[in-house]
């Protein structure tokens, strides 16, 4: 039975009661797409559908996609890919213990049969495969890992999957692969693709003689294929100096849309406001990259002339002359910067994030079609260090834009922050007193947050109905995702793709430049703005 769940402002879930339902509606969609959806992100059961409210509305959408059919069979690809795995894996004694199997029976399943890879997500190049043998049919481990390395093979619920690169993960561990899933120099990145057959094989089976070129190559690591993402050849001119980087600073843009197929979400800027302003000011496009500054503490120096602006976080600017002469500067204007002055980001006194953009752009190569960098996936430039040599590209168009209003109502680590949630899609996961909890309790930001999201902690955690495993789904922006401790994770852009714990509501869409310049030790107070329903077509 498909159920349509709503997900935020501009995304909804849809619930199957299988894979093959989910894989003949997405043929469906994606064979007659709806004007106004952007992606479709899949998964086991479901599909994240992300649309634009001004060109469809939630109940049109809801009524197109509740009229398709399911009954399809759809036609998988040729191509079969063999992954050799050294089956020495943490979890390999555990997983056989829940099975009530020996090593080697484990193994010889895991081996007796083709998989297929079904959809993408978690991370670039991750892969879900599905239809190996059913008895290979295991929990997550109950506390994920902090970190799983790069080629980690391994199972979760019925499905097995590569880790592309290190990351954190809470599949159990079969063995590793050194089959690169993820290289940047190839034209497509990810080497398993959805419809490919996947047949892993015991590298203690096979002989040395028979191994392949493909099997020697190290795991890669995203964002770190030749030409390396960065800082392209940019023409003769300008450069800007980084004295100092900082706690943070990384390249940022509108972020890179529609790569789901490949398990890419789109990362971008944090504050997009914030973003704009900054390059309105200098006369540049508004989604030209501009360098996010986390926490001040940034210092750079001009090599020729430059007009900068700083607009985000509300804290101190200063321009220092070569001569040690300091002026403070206004922040979301345009300041313009002699050979040798130098600019200084002060720690902020409210918000975490500054934008700092340039004239003209920084001549910085895209990856995948954007300069944002993701610190999670590890795709995009690399983050900005000190003593880097920034290019400058000369100014093409635009005039430098009027001043900015100085940024108001950014939060402090003393303020409690209040952000309107859209309740869903798995509200109904929890209990009722959990979900009065989530808006009556104040939640501290904790010290492990960063860009992938804001970890929280309240005084009492947030207790579900529902004991089953969430099969993985796909996560928006701005999610509020619940893991085992009831402690949740407010999603920021560079968060997974997907995920396999459940979602009790998300920040909507008019806050989260808002939730992007929380500091650590602020509170928030979560404000449903309407009751948690599924959609009715």
């Amino acid at each position: 039975m498909m159920r349509l769940l709503p997900v935020n402002l501009d995304a909804l879930l849809v619930e199957l009661d299988d894979l093959p339902q989910t894989l003949a509606l997405l043929a469906s969609l994606q064979e007659r797409p709806i004007a106004g959806v952007d992606e479709l992100v899949p998964a086991a059961r479901t599909i994240l559908v992300r649309y634009r409210p001004a060109a469809v509305s939630a109940a049109a959408l809801a009524k197109d996609i509740a009229g398709r059919r399911l009954d399809r069979q759809v036609e998988r690809a040729g191509t079969r890919i063999e992954i050799e795995v050294d089956y020495d894996g943490e979890d390999l004694d555990e997983v056989a213990q829940i099975l009530g199997a020996t090593r080697e029976e484990v193994i010889a399943w895991h081996t007796g049969s083709d998989y297929t890879v079904a959809f993408t997500g978690f991370a670039p190049g991750f892969a879900y495969l599905s239809g190996g043998d059913p008895r290979l049919d295991v929990p997550r481990r109950k506390t994920p890992r902090t970190r799983v390395p790069a080629g980690a093979v391994a199972l979760a619920g019925t499905f097995s999957a590569v880790y592309p690169q290190a990351s954190p993960g809470g599949w159990q561990l079969l063995g590793v692969t050194h089959t690169p899933m993820w290289d940047l120099a190839q034209a497509v990145p990810a080497l398993l693709q959805p419809g490919f057959r996947v047949r892993f094989v015991d590298a203690a089976r096979r002989p040395p003689r028979a191994r392949t070129a493909a099997h020697a190559v190290a795991p890669a690591v995203a964002g770190t294929a030749a030409p390396a993402p960065g800082m392209a050849a940019g023409p003769a001119g300008a450069v800007l100096e980084v004295r100092n980087a900082g706690l943070q600073a990384v390249f940022q843009d509108l972020g890179r849309h529609g790569q789901a197929g490949q398990g890419v979400s789109a990362s971008g800027a944090l504050d997009q406001g914030a973003l704009r302003a900054a390059n309105r000011a200098v006369g540049n496009p508004c989604d030209a990259a501009a360098i996010e500054i986390v926490d001040g503490g940034f210092e750079l120096c001009s090599q020729g002339d430059t007009v900068l602006a700083v607009a985000g976080a509300d804290g101190p600017l200063h321009l220092v002359a070569p001569d040690g002469r300091r002026w403070p500067q206004p922040r979301g204007q345009a300041l313009a910067l002699s050979d040798g002055d130098r600019l200084v980001v002060g720690a902020p006194r409210a918000g975490v994030r500054s934008y700092l953009a340039v004239r003209g752009g920084f001549a910085v190569a895209p990856v995948l079609g954007s300069c944002a960098t993701d610190t999670l996936a590890k795709v995009g430039p690399d983050p900005i260090r000190t003593g880097d040599r920034l290019a400058v590209r000369p100014a093409v168009r635009g005039t430098v834009g009027t001043p900015e209003l100085a940024p108001g109502d950014l939060p402090t680590a003393q303020d409690i922050v209040v952000l309107d949630v859209v309740m869903g899609p798995r509200t109904d996961w929890f209990t009722p007193e959990a979900v009065a909890l989530l808006a009556q309790q104040l939640w501290s930001v904790t010290p492990q947050s960063n860009r992938v999201g804001l970890r929280l902690a309240g005084e009492q955690p947030l207790a579900r109905s529902q004991p089953a495993e969430l099969p993985s789904e796909g996560t928006a922006l701005g999610a509020i995702q619940v893991p085992a401790s009831g402690q949740p994770v407010l999603f920021l852009a560079d968060h997974p793709l997907t995920g396999g714990y459940p979602v009790i509501g998300a920040v909507a869409p008019h806050h989260l430049d808002l939730a992007g310049q929380i500091p650590i030790g602020a509170r928030i107070r979560f404000n449903p703005i309407r009751p948690f329903a599924p959609i009715t077509p």
